[in-house]
């Protein structure tokens, strides 16, 4: 099975506030990127393709392997999955779509979504449970009701597909359609979603806030990552 990465990277980051693209903001040291496509390599992902600004490529090649695929991304997360999919091409039996954002994603849970594609799956999420109280509001923001919380679960990346499966949801995804990953494209086109269990170090970096607390927690993932 020849598993291929693609690493949406393209994002401002304007919530983060950092000036720059959000996946080449340092995170001890080393851009956000960075962290993520060490990740993926260890995990056992074979090649990783990085969508970029194109503005900023050079950037990204300095910071990045030279193994590295760099493709320009597009003006949505959408888009920019579409070039890396048509980057990574038929040599891909499975391709995993994975956030920047999320850095210190171990490499264990990269194996795990792996190990299921490698058992028939067509579609897996890295999921956590939801632990907090869930409710419903209405117009008002007044709460109208309470969720059950047992059947509900985060969804985190990197996400895995039968690279056929999901070449075939993106060409029949309606322009108009409002998904927000790619577990939503393969689920509209009627295809199963099997989860995995996730990572809390998989916590996605948005804000200010994010950043600090991924600096708390930095060494016990990179001790996974380059032993």
């Amino acid at each position: 099975m020849h598993a291929v990465a693609i690493v949406a990277a393209a994002g401002s980051g304007s919530r983060l506030g950092a000036g720059q693209p959000k996946a080449l903001v340092p995170l001890a040291g080393r851009p956000l990127v960075a962290w993520a496509v060490d990740a993926l390599f260890a995990g056992g992902v074979d090649e990783v393709v990085v969508t970029v600004p194109p503005a900023e490529r050079a950037a990204f090649a300095a910071a990045l392997p030279g193994t590295v695929q760099l493709v320009d991304g597009g003006a949505t997360r959408t888009a920019s999955v579409c070039a890396g999919l048509a980057a990574a091409g038929p040599r891909a039996d499975v391709v995993l779509v994975h956030d920047a954002a999320r850095p210190l994603t171990p490499p264990d849970a990269v194996a795990r979504v792996l190990d299921a594609l490698a058992g028939g799956a067509r579609a897996v999420v890295p999921v956590l449970p939801v632990v907090d109280t869930t409710v419903l509001v209405d117009d008002d923001g007044v709460v109208a009701e309470a969720v059950p919380r047992a059947p509900l679960r985060r969804v985190q990346t990197p996400q895995g597909f039968d690279r056929a499966t999901l070449v075939a949801a993106y060409a029949a995804l309606d322009d108009a359609a409002e998904l927000t990953d790619d577990a939503a494209v393969v689920r509209a086109a009627g295809v199963p979603v099997r989860t995995v269990p996730g990572d809390e170090r998989s916590a996605k970096i948005t804000v200010p806030h994010d950043l600090a607390l991924a600096e708390l927690s930095v060494g016990l993932t990179a001790s996974e990552v380059h032993p």
